[in-house]
């Protein structure tokens, strides 16, 4: 048997998928009506809305199946989400890859197998619509990969609509809400782990004073402008958020000094600006390092990164006079 591989894109794509808050989930009629129609158009025996998590796949719905989940290691949407085609196997008992796979040699007896790639609001594939049947099927046509990609893209369109809770209007980066469901996930990872994490917590510098003067429209370009900053100077895994007013925050793993080369980045990136609206942005900055035994709740950390933040801005007030 052939466990499937990583993904390139893990972290994000687990980030992306945990943001949704969709696991462990009750069953919904949206997902299920896609599952019904698709078991039907293609007469097969099952259709299941699959999520793939670190180390399982989930059913969000399913028809035609009894177990809610199953292990990542032999499941096939964890190789269907791979790529971003629809991914067959015709008949699994003869494919070297599945023909010794326990869903193959005991129930549910998979032999046909069609899976196509659902995204989540990031891009990252985050699991499939995909077909399960005991028969063997000798043909999938093009039409029926056509059919099956309209279908998960209703099933994306479902995904779409429940995370626009999670992402700021202005800027159009994770809010305050969409920031604590990743960070709650990604910190259990670490405390688990024992991988490292950092938060930067940013507060412009002046803010008030250039809305008073310029209006709220130069206001909202410099925020709209120093959140694009922000998705330029750090890496895509690491998650970029807008906590409301003025105040922005980046929570990096792994990181390596990576924060330090990200605000060197992010500093110059600045400077080069021409718009003479855009170069009044400034700002204060307090990091801090994820402590397991300290921060306990993401609150925690945010408060310790807050407080930090004031420190640099009280030095830079000072600094200034």
């Amino acid at each position: 048997m052939q466990k499937p591989q990583v993904p390139f894109d893990e972290t994000a794509r687990l980030m992306s998928l945990h943001s949704l808050r969709l696991l462990d989930t009750p069953s919904e009629e949206r997902f299920d009506r896609i599952t019904r129609m698709a078991q039907r158009l293609f007469g097969v025996e099952s259709s299941l809305v699959s999520l793939v998590d670190s180390d399982r796949q989930w059913f969000k719905s399913k028809q035609g199946l009894d177990a809610c989940e199953t292990s990542r290691e032999i499941s096939f949407c964890g190789h269907a989400i791979l790529a971003p085609d629809v991914f067959v196997v015709e008949d699994a008992s003869l494919d070297l890859r599945f023909s010794d796979n326990p869903l193959v040699t005991g129930r549910p007896n998979i032999r046909f197998y069609a899976g196509c790639p659902i995204s989540g609001p990031h891009a990252q594939r985050i699991g499939t619509l995909c077909l399960l049947d005991s028969q063997p099927r000798s043909e999938f046509t093009s039409e029926d990969r056509e059919t099956l990609k309209d279908l998960a893209m209703m099933v994306e369109d479902e995904l779409k609509m429940a995370a626009q809770v999670t992402k700021d209007e202005l800027t159009e980066i994770a809010n305050r809400h969409g920031f604590n469901l990743v960070a709650s996930h990604m910190l259990s990872l670490c405390r688990r782990t024992g991988i490292s994490a950092e938060l930067l917590f940013f507060d412009l510098d002046h803010f008030k004073q250039i809305n008073d003067s310029l209006g709220h429209a130069a206001g909202d370009s410099i925020l709209k402008f120093f959140a694009k900053l922000l998705i330029k100077c750090f890496r895509s895994a690491d998650v970029v958020a807008r906590m409301g007013g003025d105040e922005f925050v980046v929570l990096l793993t792994a990181t390596s000094r990576q924060s330090v080369k990200s605000l060197d980045r992010l500093a110059m990136m600045a400077q080069e600006e021409r718009d003479p609206i855009l170069q009044k942005l400034a700002w204060s900055v307090g990091t801090i390092s994820f402590d397991p035994a300290r921060h306990r709740t993401v609150e925690n950390l945010l408060n310790d990164a807050d407080t930090l933040m004031y420190e640099d801005k009280a030095r830079r007030r000072k600094t200034a006079s």
